[in-house]
């Protein structure tokens, strides 16, 4: 059986409406629980997906946060073998911190909320992040840092706000500053998970989460899922190359 192996980093931002995903494509999925798990137990070359989950702190925070140091080699030995690495937020920026990218509080304050994705500049060469692009469909956002795009990248998709929202790296690699993870079942846990950030925020409120998540909900959860139905079938693809090859 294939192994899915997730890092996760609070317990809320897990692998939501990917997991079934996975799970159904015959993947074993378990959980790497950051901070508490240690990566030297592991090898990045092991798992056939290796998925980078969000969390509230910053990869710059490294002397807060020493593991950070770890989780990005970790990351850089998976990526230079252009293994199949999948991050969504924080994950997007491990990934770029791990390509040599700069990883920095963005200028135009927090994205937060729901908010439609304008086509990269390189879009055309992941076909399935059209179902994600476009005025007809909203995404989550929620993030304040922001990052560079890592030398060799191919940009995807941009807002108003920040333009580096996501990137491929090879033809295995996918970094996503956004959530098409999201399943909007769980939107309560997450409005509880970042309730001091919220709290304290002036570009977001529970009501605009909440009133965007019923508006935007159904619409986006059936993109997302055709988004993930169309990434995971190009690296199976990829993996599938050697053994056709083969084939007379």
């Amino acid at each position: 059986m294939k192994k899915a192996l997730a890092l996760r980093h609070v317990s809320f931002e897990n692998l939501g409406q990917l997991e079934p995903l996975l799970t159904k494509r015959g993947f074993d999925v378990s959980y790497f629980e950051v901070g508490v798990d240690s990566f030297s137990a592991i090898s990045p070359l092991d798992a056939d997906l290796v998925v980078v989950l969000g969390g509230p702190i910053a990869v710059y925070e490294v002397e807060a946060y020493p593991y950070l140091r770890a989780e990005i080699a970790w990351l850089r030995g998976r990526l230079l073998d252009d293994l199949p690495t999948l991050g969504i937020c924080l994950g997007a920026q491990l990934m770029a911190a791990a390509l040599h990218a700069r990883v920095y509080p963005g200028a135009s304050g927090k994205e937060i909320g729901w908010g439609s994705l304008q086509p990269g500049e390189h879009a055309d060469a992941l076909p399935c992040i059209d179902e994600l692009i476009g005025e007809d469909t909203r995404v989550l956002h929620w993030h304040g840092d922001t990052f560079d795009l890592p030398t060799g990248a191919k940009h995807l998709a941009a807002t108003d706000r920040y333009r580096n929202q996501a990137f491929s790296w090879g033809r295995n690699c996918l970094a996503l500053q956004f959530h098409p993870e999201f399943d909007v079942r769980m939107v309560e846990q997450w409005l509880i998970g970042h309730a001091h950030e919220i709290a304290h925020s002036r570009e977001a409120s529970l009501a605009a989460l909440r009133s965007g998540t019923h508006e935007y909900g159904n619409h986006f959860q059936q993109a997302a899922r055709a988004f993930w139905n169309g990434w995971l079938a190009s690296i199976a693809a990829v993996a599938a190359e050697p053994a056709t090859a083969d084939q007379p």
